[in-house]
Parts: structure tokens; sequence; C-alpha cells
């Protein structure tokens, strides 16, 4: 996210040496992006970020195509999903393509004291469908609750412990490329515009940094990149930052802080749009005022993906255009065959009171390279979803 923060204590300049109490010297460490010239942060160790002392095989997280006899939509039906198991060795992955990969978790178990995780080739964004806890950084603490975008950049440390009864549930985006709001929304500087649909103070960084200094003992850091996992063991706490600044961070942002806007007539989903990154777009549709003009039809026309596959997940609310979808449910409309509302329900949305609106929460990726199902999406799978229009045309026209 492209603006400044600081949490810690840090010395007047920067590279310059900053002595520890005992007389050795903080470890520097900056981690940022596109080489030098990318968004980054100085970060304060008081151990060295590189003394592992041990490295070992944690497996593969590699992801295996469904192979299937037609190209059709789909309905995946992820309430189906038991809860059970760990955020990280648990979670369910649906979907994927060169840019991204997107799943599900539900986990009933925290992170164990001494576990963490990086991603060293993706950011993560781990939408919170319901449940409440903490993702701790080695950058700070980050609270989280139904309705959060948390967003944690490539090469971030991290362990998430969970609260509350729960259930605890997740949709999760893989992002190969960096997820950063639209260039349309800022400014030359980075600072967000004022027809941006947030503002800066939607984004909340960690706002308190605990650094843990005396832990001694054996912690493990699983490490992905690509699709293989490895464990980087130390004989100190990984959190043990005592300071950074700078412009990259983990942050979370709440679905319920993005600003939709409303037009006379019908807006395309680009409107929606609250993310960017490397082959895809991420929008969150949101409660909003139905469309007002004269004769508008509220819901969405029919539209062919000619060169992008478009996934929705549905959070709470009414929705629209497919009202026999519910929550927890993923609709997968690939490129090559137009989608829409099912067959009469324009007629019917002119009739929509426009004060009351949708109350619909659901958020969207479109991505611009085909997108795979996985073997276990399969199990998710309505494979009735493809032909369900026709069911809705026959009652339109009498039939």
């Amino acid at each position: 996210m492209p603006f400044y923060w600081r949490l810690g204590k840090l010395p007047p300049k920067r590279h310059m040496a900053f002595e520890r109490p005992d007389g050795n010297l903080y470890i520097e460490q900056l981690m940022g992006r596109e080489g030098f010239s990318g968004l980054a942060s100085l970060l304060y160790h008081y151990h060295n970020p590189t003394a592992s002392f041990k490295v070992t095989p944690e497996g593969e997280e590699r992801l295996e195509p469904w192979i299937e006899e037609v190209h059709r939509h789909h309905h995946l039906d992820t309430s189906k999903l038991e809860p059970g198991g760990h955020p990280i060795r648990d979670r369910v992955w649906l979907m994927f393509n060169e840019d991204v990969a997107i799943g599900v978790a539900a986990p009933t178990e925290s992170f164990a004291e001494n576990e963490f995780y990086r991603n060293g080739s993706a950011d993560e964004v781990w939408f919170v469908h319901s449940g409440e806890g903490v993702v701790k950084t080695i950058m700070g603490d980050l609270p989280f609750r139904p309705g959060d975008y948390i967003i944690i950049p490539q090469h971030i440390t991290w362990q998430m412990v969970l609260e509350g009864e729960g259930p605890h549930r997740f949709m999760i985006l893989e992002s190969q490329g960096q997820v950063l709001p639209p260039k349309r929304y800022r400014n030359q500087f980075g600072q967000l515009l004022e027809h941006a649909p947030y503002s800066e103070r939607d984004f909340h960084p960690p706002t308190e940094l605990n650094p843990v200094l005396d832990g001694k003992g054996e912690y493990k850091v699983v490490v992905k990149v690509g699709p293989k996992l490895t464990g980087y063991w130390f004989e100190f706490h990984p959190f043990d930052v005592v300071g950074w600044d700078g412009y990259y961070f983990p942050y979370t942002f709440n679905i319920t802080d993005f600003e939709p806007r409303v037009g006379r007539y019908h807006m395309p989903p680009p409107t929606h749009q609250h993310f960017e990154g490397r082959g895809y777009v991420y929008c969150s549709f949101c409660p909003r005022p139905w469309d007002f003009g004269e004769k508008a039809v509220p819901v969405p026309y029919n539209h062919a993906n000619v060169d992008s596959d478009e996934v929705l997940y549905y959070w709470k609310g009414s929705f629209m255009s497919r009202p026999h979808i519910r929550e927890f449910s993923f609709t997968l409309h690939p490129r090559g065959i137009p989608h829409g509302p099912v067959p009469g329900i324009a007629e019917k949305s002119l009739s929509f009171d426009w004060a009351k609106g949708t109350d619909e929460y659901a958020p969207m990726i479109d991505t611009f390279r085909p997108l795979k199902l996985t073997v276990q999406a399969k199990q998710f799978d309505n494979p009735d979803y493809a032909t369900h229009w026709a069911g809705y045309e026959r009652e339109r026209n009498g039939g």
C-alpha cells in the first residue's frame, strides 16, 4: 500500500550504526519489490535474520487440474467444506492460473507458538467470511473481523491466531504480482484521489510492535517458493524487529468501508474495483441504491467475457441477479460463453424499490488468463448450473 508508516524505535538516519543495549548493532533488513526501485520498508532486527541453523523439506503445495470434457460455467458450493485443520496445511485450492490461485479455508487450529509462514513468491489476500482473530506478523499485529481483506505482501513472516468460538472461514487469493489500489485512484505521488472509493483511513496497518527479544528455543518458518515448502529453523523468535518504516507492510481493509458508486443507469463491474494485480482485477460488490434513471434496469446486463474469466464469491445479502445462489458459493463464468442474470429478473427489477437498493456483498476476481479448476473443486461443483438459465427462460415465456 503506497503510503508511509513507521513503528518502533529507529535511528535518525538510514544505514547508520544503531546500537543494542549490549553494544552490538541491530541488524538492518531492506524488504522491497522490483530490486531497489519498488515499494520497500527497512526493518531493524535484534538477531540476524539469515542465521538459520537447520533447513528441512516440508513438502509441496502443488495444484492438480481437473480435466473436464466440456467447457462450461460452474457453481461451487463451499458450504459443504467441513471445518477443521490448519490455516495453511488444510486450505483447499479451487482454481488457478499463472497469476493467481483461489481457494478456501475453514480452520479450527491456530498456528503453533513456534510455527510461522512466509510466502516467498506471492502476495496473499485472505477475505474473512466469519470469525475473528489476529494475524501476527514480523511488522506487528493485524486483528481481523468478518468482512476484512487481510493483505500480506510477499516475504512477510506471519502466523494466525484464531479467537472466539468461530466458525472461522476464509476465501483466499494468492497473487503472483503485487496487490495494489488501481492506478486510476492514485495521483503521481501515490496518494489516493478524492474520487477513489476509499481513503488511506480505511486501510489498517499494524499499530503496535511487540518484539520478542528473549525467546530462546527452536522456531520454524515455513517458506513457500513456487509449490515447494521449506522449513528454516532459528534459535530465536522471528518477531525480533524493534522498529521499521517505509511503504511495504501488511494491512487490513474491510469490505464495508468500500464506497460504491451509483449511476442513473447500470454501472459496469470496473466501478466496483478495489485492487489490481498481475493478470487480474479484484472488485467488491456492496450495498447501494438501485439505478434511478427513467426505466432503468437495475440488474446487470448479459455480457460475454471475451478475454477474461469471472469469479464471484458470495458473502452475504440477497444477490439480485442470481436469487438461487447463497453465501459460501463461488460462480465461475469463463470466456467463450455469455452469462448474466436469470431470465425474467430484468422485468421484475423494474418494480424494485429504489430507496431500498441491494444489500449484497460479493468479492469478485476477473482474470485475464484462463483459470483451471482443481480436482478438489469437483466435490463442491453443481453440474446443473451450466444449464440453469434455460429453466428460467421457459418460465419467462410461459413454457
